[in-house]
């Protein structure tokens, strides 16, 4: 079954089997892994860009197996190595554990690697471990990808899985974040909203300009009430005299009660004096 994605970006079609498309990478692609569904044609930021042209070599200093072997992530700076295996000692025997640190400060980078004597406790751990929260910090647990995820891009160089949105270098296809499935969509010609150059598909918005002024003009005309739609010019006119009578007499009640205050407070006046 053909799945027929479309890239708005590029405005590129491209052809993905339901049968390859999986949500975890199972090779590293560093311009698939910066699509949300790993089927963009073009990088689209910088980071991508270097991660393509880097060169990455595993660290061959590295030891023990690579597939019993678990990456722990986001953990606080404060927790240690007796920290750490007091906590996943509970899922297996560990065979050696490494916690990262600083070269220079010894300092905690927050992430570790934990070695299995077995691979049900791997398996376990890797289950059951992950969003663990360890010294007020929820941290994340995948298999290591440096040695057994073929053409793995560490993120330093921009690769990577995860990452976060504020840094604007999200990467797809890893535990953290997996690939979406393609939407599936028919086919399309070249064209960005499906026409071809001979013809062109009338759309509802496309009416002359003059005729949705007009009907635009029309519509904010203010409309009388219905009382008033039924009345005639005679019974408006004698309405609006009535109006302005009792205006009239209402203004004159209130001149006749301020002079009748006014002629009360004289005698009081004199009385005082």
């Amino acid at each position: 079954e053909l799945v027929l994605c479309w890239l708005l970006g590029g405005g590129v079609s491209c052809n993905v089997t339901m049968n390859e498309w999986a949500p975890i990478a199972k090779e590293y692609d560093p311009l698939k892994a910066g699509s949300i569904d790993g089927t963009d044609e073009e990088p689209h930021d910088r980071a991508i860009w270097r991660a393509m042209t880097a060169r990455y070599v595993p660290n061959k200093g590295v030891t023990g197996d690579p597939h019993l072997t678990l990456f722990v992530a986001r953990l606080s700076l404060q927790t240690t190595e007796e920290k750490l295996k007091e906590v996943f000692s509970r899922y297996g025997d560990i065979r050696r554990m490494r916690l990262v640190r600083d070269l220079v400060t010894g300092f905690s980078k927050g992430y570790a690697f934990i070695e299995y004597k077995d691979e049900r406790a791997l398996l376990k751990a890797h289950r059951d471990a992950n969003k663990l929260v360890i010294d007020r910090h929820e941290v994340f647990v995948d298999f290591e990808l440096e040695r057994t995820l073929k053409g793995w891009i560490p993120r330093r160089l921009g690769g990577g899985f995860g990452g976060k949105k504020e840094s604007g270098q999200l990467r797809f296809g890893g535990r953290d974040r997996p690939f979406r499935k393609p939407i599936n969509l028919p086919a399309m010609k070249s064209d960005f909203y499906g026409e071809g150059q001979a013809e062109r598909r009338e759309r509802p918005w496309s009416r002359d300009w003059k005729t949705r002024d007009r009907g635009h003009e029309r519509n904010r005309e203010p409309r009388q009430p219905e009382r008033e739609r039924g009345e005639s010019k005679r019974d408006r006119e004698r309405h609006s005299r009535e109006e302005r009578s009792s205006g009239k007499e209402g203004r004159g009640r209130e001149r006749r009660d301020r002079s009748r205050d006014r002629g009360s407070r004289k005698p009081r006046d004199e009385d005082r004096n």
